[in-house]
């Protein structure tokens, strides 16, 4: 629950709680700072003019559903709603340029409690040099933040989707995998944190709490001839299901490739779970899922090592439907992905 302070509506009324916000996000560098927005916030709506294409998505955190307040702090949501909305921008190779942020605030959410918010949220849309435009702020009965999205790029064919994926070509994943299941599981059991070094174990935490989407991974894999790209949301094993059905293909993964997250293996164990399923199925890595031809691979590698990232081969693309998982392959604990309207 959050800490005894006053409530929005009694500190503030509406509007000047929103001018508050709004003070906050300026400060950070977060608030109508875009090339492309003539008009932001404080109006009754944003105006912008976009020029080439425009990539838009939507995303939601709802409290009891996808966090929980602790171990989530306020500044954990705030950074992580706008993360997860940006990584489907990073799936298209698109630029993040704005966002709008609708709010559904507990009587019992405090206004300290909400300025965190707010500063999680502003301090990565100023990392990600995104404008938040506008929004909207309501009571509801528990904490939802949805965040939508506008990205861009010079032409439609500059946007990668799922769709273009070809028998024969190569799937490869960025960064690593499981961590962000491994930590969710040091969060709600604080004891399998025995025997891992503490700095290993509060990376892995900060997968769960504090994800980072891979726009500049996303952009430089559109130029280096990816042909289908998704995010890594649901886990690999679902999302490379979307990729395929997307694709009108067959994804063939092979497990035993799949780049593990420093410490994933020891928390699996000491919660007797696989590291397999934790990285095939546990989701919310937003590392990004690719197909691209052979002999754009080198190509592909150097332009993720630019954005600070591995690329690692992780299966192929093949004649079919549906995900397989390779002959041979160690496949023990291979688990299918994460369904947001399964409970926890």
């Amino acid at each position: 629950m959050p800490p005894p302070c006053a409530s929005i509506g009694r500190v503030d009324g509406e509007f000047e709680l929103i001018a508050a916000l709004r003070r906050r996000m300026q400060a950070a560098g977060a608030a109508d700072r875009s090339p492309r927005l003539i008009l932001g916030s404080g109006d009754d709506a944003a105006v912008s003019v976009p020029g080439g294409a425009t990539a838009t998505s939507v995303d939601a955190l709802v409290e009891g559903v996808h966090f929980r307040l602790p171990p989530f702090t306020p500044a954990n949501v705030g950074h992580k709603a706008l993360a997860v909305a940006l990584s489907d921008l990073a799936a298209m190779g698109a630029q993040a340029g704005e966002a709008y942020v609708q709010l559904g605030v507990p009587e019992s959410f405090g206004t300290e409690w909400l300025m965190e918010l707010t500063d999680g949220l502003g301090a990565l849309a100023a990392e990600q040099r995104v404008a938040i435009a506008g929004g909207d702020i309501v009571r509801a009965p528990v904490l939802i933040l949805a965040l939508t999205v506008v990205g861009h790029a010079e032409a439609a064919e500059r946007l990668l989707s799922r769709a273009g994926a070809r028998p024969g070509e190569l799937l490869a994943v960025t960064g690593e995998l499981g961590g962000a299941a491994a930590g969710l599981l040091l969060l709600e059991r604080a004891e399998l944190a025995q025997g891992l070094d503490p700095a290993m174990a509060e990376r892995l935490r900060l997968r769960q709490l504090q994800p980072q989407p891979r726009l500049a991974a996303g952009q430089a894999l559109a130029a280096a001839g990816a042909t289908a790209m998704i995010d890594l949301s649901d886990g690999i094993a679902g999302d490379a299901g979307h990729l395929a059905a997307a694709s009108s293909v067959a994804a063939v993964i092979e497990p035993e490739r799949l780049p593990l997250q420093e410490g994933v293996g020891a928390v699996a164990k000491a919660a007797g779970r696989q590291a397999l399923s934790l990285a095939s199925g546990g989701g919310e890595d937003y590392e990004l899922l690719v197909s691209l031809p052979e002999e754009r691979l080198a190509e592909a590698r150097e332009a993720t090592a630019g954005a600070g990232l591995g690329l690692t081969v992780v299966g192929r693309v093949e004649s079919g439907a549906g995900v397989a998982v390779s002959a041979g392959g160690e496949s023990s604990g291979w688990t299918a992905g994460f369904d947001q309207l399964r409970p926890r």
